[in-house]
C-alpha cells in the first residue's frame, strides 16, 4: 500500500509539470543575467525568491512520512505514509523593488499507514502574507539581496496541526550571485511567534546552486535547514513530549524540539516553456538523524509571470 501512495503522488507530481509543456513556446531573447534565473523550488514557504515579479505560482507536494517515528531516547513508534499538500501562491510587484508576497496557503491531507500518534485527517493550511523589498540589484556583478517578512495567521484547520497559536513572523533575506551559466541563491530567517508557549521560534536556512544548461533543461542541487529555537507545551499523546516539528508547514509547539536541526539534501530542474512560464520538479531527502518525520518529499510547481 505504502507503494503504491507514494506512485501516485509522484505521478501526479510529475502531470503538473508536464501539462504545462501545451504552453510552450521559444523563449525570449537573453538580455539580462536574470533571464537565466530561476525560482527555487523545495520549500516554497520559506525559501523566497530574491527577485521581484508579479506571478501565480501553484505547488504540489508530497512529503512521505518516515517508518517510524524516534520520539524520546530512542523510543519508536510505526508510522508511514505520506502528507499531500495543494497550494497557489501569489505574488505582486508594486514597482520594481517592492512586492507583496502571499506564501502559504492551500489543503493538506495527512494519510499515515499506521494512524496510532498522527489518524488520516485533512483540512485547510494556514494563512501567510507578507511583503519584501530589494535593497541590491547589481547588474554588473550579478548580485541581488533582498530582505521581507511575512506573518502566519492561524486561520487553519486543527485537524492538520494548523489554526494554533496567535501568529508567526517570519523575517528573511534572500540573495543570489551569478556567474557565467551558474547561480547561487540563498536564504536566511528566523520564524517567531507571537505566543511561544503555543508555536516554537526556528531559525531557516536554503541555498541552491543552479546551471542554466538550457532552455528546457536548468538542473539544480538544494539544500534546506531547520533548527528549533524554544520549546513549546504541545504533547505528543498521553504526555509524551514531542520533539519534532514539521518545519516550513507545521508549527506545533513542540515540548522538547529546542536544538534540534533538520537538515535537507536534493535536486532537480526547472523547464522554461516560455519566458514568463516555467515548471520543476525538486527531490529532497533528511540527512540527519533522527528524521523527524521528514523522510523525504518530492515538490513540483509551475510559475507564471504577468
Amino acid at each position: 500500500m505504502k507503494k503504491h501512495i507514494r506512485k501516485s503522488g509522484q505521478t501526479g507530481a510529475f502531470a503538473l509539470v508536464l501539462a504545462t509543456a501545451t504552453m510552450g513556446a521559444a523563449a525570449a531573447g537573453t538580455t539580462s543575467w536574470l533571464d537565466q534565473t530561476i525560482s527555487p523550488v523545495s520549500n516554497p514557504i520559506l525559501f523566497e525568491d530574491p527577485k521581484i515579479n508579479s506571478e501565480v505560482h501553484p505547488i504540489y507536494m508530497d512529503h512521505i512520512l518516515p517508518d517510524s517515528f524516534e520520539y524520546i531516547n530512542g523510543k519508536t513508534v510505526p508510522l508511514g505514509g505520506q502528507v499531500q499538500v495543494f497550494a497557489v501562491q501569489l505574488r505582486y510587484a508594486i514597482n520594481d523593488r517592492l512586492a507583496v508576497i502571499a506564501t502559504k496557503d492551500g489543503y493538506i491531507e495527512i494519510q499515515p499507514q499506521h494512524s496510532g500518534i498522527v489518524p488520516h485527517s485533512y483540512g485547510f493550511a494556514d494563512l501567510a502574507a507578507g511583503l519584501k523589498y530589494q535593497l541590491v540589484n547589481d547588474e554588473s556583478n550579478q548580485v541581488l539581496v533582498t530582505p521581507g517578512f511575512t506573518l502566519t495567521l492561524p486561520t487553519g484547520s486543527t485537524a492538520v496541526y494548523q489554526g494554533r497559536g496567535s501568529g508567526v513572523w517570519n523575517l528573511f533575506v534572500s540573495a543570489e550571485k551569478g556567474s557565467g551559466p551558474f547561480h547561487l541563491t540563498g536564504n536566511l530567517g528566523f520564524n517567531i511567534p507571537d505566543n511561544f508557549a503555543l508555536q516554537t521560534a526556528q531559525l531557516h536556512y536554503s541555498l541552491q546552486l543552479d546551471c542554466f544548461v538550457g532552455q528546457y533543461f536548468i538542473p539544480f542541487a538544494v539544500a534546506n535547514g531547520y533548527t528549533i529555537l524554544s520549546d513549546g507545551n504541545r504533547n505528543l499523546i498521553q504526555g509524551v513530549q514531542l520533539n519534532t516539528e514539521l518545519y516550513d508547514l507545521i508549527n506545533s509547539g513542540s515540548t522538547d524540539a529546542a536544538g534540534s536541526t533538520q537538515l535537507t539534501f536534493g535536486g532537480g530542474f526547472r523547464t522554461r516553456f516560455t519566458h514568463n512560464v516555467d515548471a520543476g520538479v525538486a527531490y529532497e531527502v533528511g540527512v540527519v538523524k533522527p528524521v523527524g518525520i521528514f523522510a523525504s518529499r518530492l515538490t513540483a510547481d509551475v510559475v507564471w509571470r504577468f
